[in-house]
């Protein structure tokens, strides 16, 4: 770097701090460590500063600031990503832009079933706002006592309750953003009809911070379900699984919340690991974890659940079953599905997915992708677990004793398997930094097309959280 790049890098500084104040432009290594690291320790980068604004203004000035001086910004919420879309590159040039500050719950109304909340408000925090209102806000998953709003909208997250409510995108209504050139685009609108031309939030939602910044949201909420039931099912394979599914489906109808596939080698790493319990006696290939929600009495609910899961049993669509007779028993039940990530970490290097299929696909997908796997990589161990109920699993895998050509060559087996049966490489965690190969390789050129006409028209520069996504 010359002497002139450092006075223009030193004068962006100083102007950054005016805007946010010194206390929230951290520069120093250290201070910086938890913004340019993943939660994994996966990705890493540096960083020219870590700017944390306390207001939608402050945003677009930042934001503006960087576009007049060309330096890159990399918009940041929980950074509980699994695909390195929050992590800055090595050049050390970017300014990564934390919305940690802009945490609150501005607004919770009831009766049109809305909240509006600043981008940095952590997702469990959002969830009690709404039970605390008497309403619920269904977006689940396991990062969410850390994850944000902002990065839920920027990857349009899935989570367990997607086969009842729908992704992320399902649940938004309304967005305020802070565009590459720092204007802000209003559109914090709680309708649920608005046809009043191209629909613009659809641009950023799942566009992993590549067009411009979330700053704040409206959510669409739901009547509270006050009453659940969750059983742990053991079956003998994908296939008795989506049987199983099928019957729920038809005996409790919107009621079936939850419906997730379990392998038992994930079960294991969960007892090994996080020192959990097997709930069963006798151990089974195959594992389903599900949750029936309503706003009947519960013993009703329970009743119902035990009556599909007694018939499944007799037709052999299921081997166990164990029904919680308590929310402690049903939250040690998800417990086990909600630590196999940190499981698998704890375990060591390992091939991470997570794709989808059709539903009804999903046992022959299962099958052929373990063949692919054992023949390219003898000695991976297939680590399976996902949301059966819309078809989104995370194939992982073991790495092999060798670790040759580890993960690339994994990827490589899996998915050309996954576009044979018309999936997504990506069902939930985006593309982010780690699949830009696989971006170029199975989409549609003129899909491509569209993706990088649409960044050259918000983001002509390339500034906005470069190197991700295209």
């Amino acid at each position: 770097m010359t002497r002139e790049d450092e006075q223009v890098t030193d004068r962006l500084k100083d102007a950054l701090a005016g805007v946010v104040g010194p206390r929230n432009v951290l520069t120093a290594p250290d201070e910086q460590v938890p913004f340019v690291t993943d939660w994994r320790g996966a990705y890493s980068g540096r960083a020219l500063a870590v700017v944390r604004p306390g207001s939608t203004d402050e945003v677009s000035r930042v934001v503006g600031l960087c576009a007049e001086a060309g330096v890159a910004v990399v918009p940041q919420g929980g950074n509980t990503g699994m695909c390195g879309g929050a992590v800055p590159d090595e050049s050390g040039q970017a300014v990564v832009l934390s919305l940690s500050r802009m945490n609150r719950v501005l607004s919770v109304d009831p009766l049109n079933l809305t909240m509006t909340l600043q981008a940095g408000c952590v997702l469990q925090v959002a969830q009690q706002a709404a039970l605390e209102a008497g309403r619920l806000f269904p977006l689940s998953l396991a990062a969410q006592g850390s994850c944000q709003i902002g990065g839920n909208i920027s990857t349009n997250a899935g989570g367990i309750n997607v086969l009842r409510y729908g992704n992320t995108r399902d649940l938004v209504l309304g967005l305020e953003v802070v565009l590459p050139d720092g204007r802000v685009w209003d559109g914090l609108r709680g309708l649920r009809k608005d046809n009043r031309g191209y629909d613009l939030k659809h641009l950023f939602i799942g566009a992993e911070g590549t067009l411009g910044i979330v700053t704040r949201a409206v959510l669409k909420l739901h009547p509270a379900a006050p009453s659940s039931a969750t059983a742990f099912v053991g079956v003998a394979d994908p296939a008795a699984a989506v049987r199983l599914l099928a019957r729920l489906q038809g005996a409790c109808g919107t009621h079936l919340s939850a419906f997730e596939l379990i392998g038992r080698k994930c079960l294991d790493l969960v007892v090994r690991h996080r020192g959990e319990r097997d709930p069963f006696e006798q151990r089974h290939a195959w594992y389903v974890l599900m949750q029936l929600a309503g706003g009947g009495e519960e013993a009703t609910l329970r009743e119902g659940l035990e009556q599909v899961l007694a018939d499944a049993l007799a037709a052999g669509d299921a081997d166990d079953a164990i029904v919680a007779g308590t929310m402690a028993q049903a939250d040690g039940l998800w417990r086990l599905r909600e630590t196999i990530p940190e499981a698998t970490v704890a375990n060591g290097p390992a091939f991470r997915s997570d794709i989808a299929v059709a539903t009804a696909d999903v046992p022959a997908f299962i099958e052929a992708a373990a063949e692919e796997l054992a023949a390219r990589h003898p000695g991976a161990e297939m680590l399976c677990f996902g949301h059966l109920g819309d078809g989104n699993l995370h194939f992982n895998a073991t790495s092999p004793p060798d670790g040759a050509d580890w993960p690339r060559g994994v990827s490589e087996a899996v998915y050309p398997v996954v576009e044979r049966f018309n999936g997504s490489f990506s069902a939930e965690h985006g593309v982010g930094q780690a699949k830009r190969a696989e971006l170029v390789r199975y989409k549609s050129a003129i899909e491509i097309e569209l993706m990088r006409t649409i960044k050259q028209a918000l983001d002509p520069r390339g500034l906005m959280n470069p190197g991700k996504v295209l």
